[in-house]
């Protein structure tokens, strides 16, 4: 890799193989001619697997040498960020990973049905469908007739470009920009390549304490933890309180130095007229620190809700801390122009 500071871990090579569904599949045919395919692939057994026809292009590159990429756009950095007046600066923010070997076709029937099965984890989550067995009569003829074929990743080159090229200073200000554009999940994925950078004031927290204004859905189970047994929560079951969580406009929360999640809050948003904030929560041992006033500062200014005209909550205990960002009871606010009477569904 020329760039050697965009060299990233074997580890993340791996995991981008596992995790993004389409890649890139390129070689050379038996005669001589360049073949480049897309495929949606899947990792099994430390192998990069993708099916095909049993005849084609794809079948042309086994026992060949091929490369297989995927790539994943983190952020698109216009010019004008670093630069007023020259356009060169203009880049692009990515993680990549590239594996090479001797494409090899898959013929154990068992294995290929695990295959197909983990590539339908992948694009269909939901289920929907009997699972893939090679010995089931609704598969047997389709397992035997597919071409499935892969190679290990045993040689992976791993690239994420994420600003390491640049000064702390200037990836500071990278981060204010990308913030105020709401490139949120941009904003941690730099921070954590990055380690040197200095915090941007939008981020300030605590001593020893992280603020984060993105989290990646698999953290949803520790947003749970932290809220069970709070009274608004009394109703709802752990599940739901991570879908939730997974599906908010807006979440953010802190990090002690061990990585754990110590504090969470999040928001639903339309952008423009309405901001509903929910599950605000601190843990026990840490409140009276300035968490909570930390989080909320950093989810209303968060671009999902800052443009909102209009934000509400519900507290029953927390009324001195709302206040501090100018939340009045509701009660108290003058009669909309327009009658309306408000109507709710509780399942």
């Amino acid at each position: 890799m020329r760039r050697r500071e965009f060299h990233a871990s074997e580890a993340l090579g791996r995991q981008l193989f596992s995790d993004l569904e389409v890649m890139q599949v390129a070689g050379v045919d038996p005669d001589g001619a360049p073949v480049l395919k897309t495929v949606n692939g899947v990792v099994d057994e430390g192998w990069v697997c993708f099916h095909g026809s049993p005849a084609g292009e794809k079948t042309s590159l086994v026992g060949r040498p091929v490369v297989v990429s995927v790539e994943e756009t983190i952020a698109v950095l216009p010019s004008y960020f670093m630069d007023p007046e020259r356009a060169c600066p203009a880049t692009t923010l990515y993680r990549s990973a590239q594996a090479r070997g001797v494409l090899q076709a898959i013929d154990a029937p068992a294995r290929k049905a695990r295959v197909l099965q983990r590539l339908m984890e992948k694009l269909q989550p939901e289920g929907g469908y009997v699972p893939l067995d090679a010995d089931s009569p609704l598969y047997r003829a389709q397992v035997s007739g597919l071409l499935i074929a892969g190679l290990p990743l045993d040689v992976l080159t791993t690239k994420a470009k994420l600003g390491q090229n640049r000064t702390p200073t200037q990836r500071a200000t990278l981060l204010e920009k990308l913030w105020a554009r709401g490139d949120v999940r941009a904003v941690e994925l730099i921070r954590a390549a990055n380690p040197d950078t200095p915090t941007p004031a939008f981020l300030a927290a605590p001593e020893g304490l992280t603020l984060h204004g993105w989290l990646p859905p698999t953290r949803s189970g520790e947003a749970a933890a932290l809220l069970a047994g709070e009274y608004w929560n009394d109703v709802f079951t752990p599940g739901e309180l991570e879908r939730a969580h997974r599906g908010a406009t807006a979440w953010v929360g802190v990090t002690e130095a061990t990585g754990a999640l110590v504090a969470t809050a999040r928001a639903l948003a339309d952008g423009g007229k309405y901001g509903w904030v929910y599950d605000v929560c601190v843990r026990a041992d840490l409140r009276g620190r300035g968490l909570g006033k930390a989080l909320m500062r950093l989810l209303l200014d968060h671009p999902a809700v800052r443009g909102c005209r209009v934000v509400r909550l519900g507290t029953r205990d927390a009324q001195g801390l709302y206040a501090q960002f100018g939340f009045v009871p509701a009660q108290s606010l003058p009669p909309r122009p327009y009658v309306a009477t408000e109507m709710v569904l509780r399942r």
